[in-house]
């Protein structure tokens, strides 16, 4: 049998016993104990009443943290003309047409999000096989295909996250570092549990979150009261 470390066996102990925190309390939780050698994540998973197989139960959807993810977001835009120069000038790390499908089909994927003005689509399509499964399909949806390439590529390098129901009825997300401040995390928490919740599809049933957790990358995980959640 694999033996515990002694970090992780610490951070069991302080978690043990602890559930249903408030959001305040569950964030100086897990920021105290993530002690690992880099700047862990704090990662949220939310359980929801939703079964994603049928149409009006998905639940996808994007929301602009207020204080960023802390992380730097590599962005690939499909455009060209005009607008591939006012994404350029935006900070769009990709830019091309043909060319930036040929390297995706070669395998070459360096990017975090992906991009479209509306006229490129008939190009973006033939890359669904590859994009898709990667959750980095571009989608009107949640603003990734747009006319207006600035203000999603900023959007993008800035904090935005997309959220995307899984099978199991399970959204996860990364909603900052644990070396940021407790009230700028506690401020990021809030925000995505509010863009789920305002997200409940028509077709869902009954209770639509049940259950929210939040964990670092490497740290054990602790649940989250709902009602203090999604009341704030």
């Amino acid at each position: 049998m694999a033996k515990i470390a002694k970090r992780l066996k610490a951070a069991r102990a302080a978690f043990e016993g602890k559930t249903d925190l408030s959001v305040e309390e569950a964030v100086a939780l897990v920021k105290a104990n993530a002690s690992a050698k880099f700047d862990e994540t704090l990662e949220i998973a939310m359980n929801l009443g939703v079964d994603p197989r049928h149409a009006d139960q998905m639940v996808r959807g994007v929301v602009a943290l207020p204080n960023g993810t802390g992380k730097t977001v590599r962005v690939a835009v499909f455009a060209r003309g005009a607008k591939a120069e006012e994404a350029q000038a935006a900070g769009a790390d990709i830019v091309g047409a043909e060319d930036l499908m040929e390297t995706i089909q070669g395998g070459k994927i360096e990017f975090d999000r992906c991009i479209a003005t509306p006229d490129m689509m008939p190009i973006v399509g033939r890359l669904g096989k590859i994009l898709g499964p990667r959750n980095l399909m571009p989608n009107p949806k949640v603003g990734t295909v747009t006319m207006d390439v600035a203000t999603a590529v900023q959007a993008a390098k800035g904090g935005e996250v997309q959220f995307k129901v899984e099978k199991a009825g399970v959204i996860h997300g990364g909603i900052g570092k644990t070396s940021f401040d407790e009230g700028k995390l506690v401020e990021n928490v809030k925000a995505f549990v509010n863009a789920v919740n305002k997200a409940k599809p028509a077709g869902a049933k009954g209770t639509y979150v049940k259950k929210i957790a939040l964990s670092s990358t490497m740290g054990p995980g602790v649940t989250v009261s709902v009602a203090n959640a999604v009341a704030e």
